[in-house]
C-alpha cells in the first residue's frame, strides 16, 4: 500500500516540505488513543534473538534510524512505534541554524536515492535537550553532534564539547559527525591531526562523568584505503567505541539520473541505493583490516532485508536506514527483522 498509493502521493510534494508535513502528522497521530499500540503491533517484531548487546547496552533489534530524519528529537516517540531498535537524533549544533538555502533536498527516483545539502539545519542544543527530557521509554537514542556553520576553525572543538556536555545525561551514545559534505570548512574536519585532538578532548570530557557514554565517528564513503587505514589507526589509538560507515557521498558515478538533472541539482551528499555497494566495501575493509577491533554501524543503501544482511555479513554490528525508509516505508524495519530471524 505504501509503495503503490502513499509514496506516489507523497512524492508529488517537495521532499523537504513533505517531510515537515508527515513529521507533524506523526506527532498528531501519537496523541490518538490506542494508535501507538496499534502501530507497534503492526510494525514491531519482538524476539530475544534479535537483541544485540554493545557497550553495556541492549538493542532490542539491530535496525536503527540514521541521523538527519529526527534532527530536533521531536519525532522519536512516534518513530519508536515503527519497530526501530534505536534512533539517532541530530545532527545537533550548539546554536540554532537555518542551514543552507532552499531548495536543498532532491529525489533521484530513477536511482532510489536522495541528494541533500541541508547544512545541519536544526533548532539548536537547548530545544533538543528539552525534547529529550521527556524520554522515558527503553528505546536507545544516539546523539549525533556537529559544529555551527559560522563557527571559526579554532572553536570547532568548543562546539562539539558544548553539545557533548549538554546531551550526556539524555542520550545513550554519541556520534561525532565530521564527514558531512554540506557544512563550511569541511577540510579541517577530515584532518587526522585535528581529529585526534577533537576525539581526545571529547574523551577527556567523557571521563569527567560517573558513567561514560560510547563515542563513535561517522565517516564518508569516499575515503580511499590509505585514509581508511588512518581511520582504523585513529579509532584504535583514541579508543573510540566504533565507526558509522558511511555518510553521504559526493560521487555521482553510475547513476541513472541524467547529467542535465544532476547539473541542475548541483552539489550535495548522495544517499540511498547508489551508495550501497561502496558503503558495504568500506564496512568490509574496516572489519577485516582492524580484525573487528571496534563496533561498526552500517548505513548506506539499506532499502531491503538483503541489503541489511549484506552489511551485517560484511562486518557491521548494527544497521541504520534513512533513504530506504523514505522509499520503502515503515514496513522495511519489520521486513529486515523477520529476515534476520530466518537466518539465525
Amino acid at each position: 500500500m505504501y509503495k503503490t498509493i502513499i509514496r506516489p502521493l507523497l512524492f508529488l510534494v517537495d521532499p523537504e516540505k513533505i517531510h515537515r508535513i508527515t513529521s507533524r502528522l506523526l506527532i498528531l497521530l501519537l496523541r490518538i488513543p490506542f494508535l501507538p499500540s496499534l502501530l507497534r503491533r503492526l510494525y514491531t517484531v519482538q524476539d530475544p534473538r534479535l537483541e544485540r548487546k554493545l557497550w553495556g547496552l541492549t538493542f532490542k533489534n539491530p535496525v536503527g534510524l540514521a541521523a538527519g530524519f529526527d534532527k530536533n528529537a521531536d519525532l522519536y516517540p512516534a518513530l519508536a512505534t515503527l519497530g526501530f531498535g534505536f534512533i539517532e537524533i541530530g545532527t545537533v549544533t550548539p546554536r540554532p541554524q537555518a542551514g543552507n538555502p532552499t531548495k536543498r533536498l532532491f529525489r533521484l527516483e530513477a536511482d532510489k536515492g536522495l541528494i541533500n545539502r541541508m547544512g545541519f539545519n536544526n533548532d539548536g542544543l537547548e530545544k533538543v535537550v528539552e525534547a529529550l527530557k521527556n524520554h522515558k521509554s527503553p528505546l536507545i537514542i544516539g546523539g549525533n553532534i556537529g559544529k555551527n556553520t559560522d563557527t571559526a576553525p579554532e572553536d570547532y572543538t568548543r562546539d562539539y564539547l558544548e553539545c557533548f556536555y549538554a546531551l550526556h545525561p539524555y542520550v545513550d551514545y554519541f556520534v561525532l559527525n565530521v564527514s558531512c559534505p554540506n557544512v563550511g570548512s569541511h577540510q579541517k574536519l577530515t584532518d587526522k591531526a585535528y581529529l585526534r585532538t577533537l576525539i581526545t578532548d571529547v574523551q577527556q570530557a567523557n571521563s569527567s562523568f560517573a558513567t561514560q557514554k560510547p563515542i563513535l565517528l561517522k565517516i564518508a564513503p569516499d575515503l580511499n584505503r590509505i585514509q581508511l587505514d588512518e581511520i582504523i589507526e585513529l579509532v584504535q589509538e583514541t579508543r573510540l567505541e566504533g565507526v558509522i560507515a558511511t555518510n553521504t557521498s559526493v560521487s555521482r558515478d553510475g547513476l541513472n539520473t541524467t547529467k542535465e538533472t544532476l547539473d541542475s541539482i548541483g552539489n550535495g551528499g548522495l544517499s540511498g541505493a547508489p551508495v550501497r555497494e561502496r558503503s558495504t566495501e568500506v564496512i568490509r575493509y574496516l572489519a577485516a583490516t582492524s580484525n573487528k577491533s571496534f563496533t561498526i554501524i552500517g548505513v548506506g543503501g539499506v532499502d531491503s532485508a538483503e541489503a541489511a544482511l549484506e552489511k551485517l555479513e560484511a562486518g557491521a554490528d548494527l544497521v541504520q536506514v534513512y533513504t530506504g525508509f523514505v522509499y520503502e516505508g515503515p514496513s522495511l524495519i519489520k521486513q529486515i527483522n523477520k529476515s534476520l530471524l530466518k537466518v539465525q
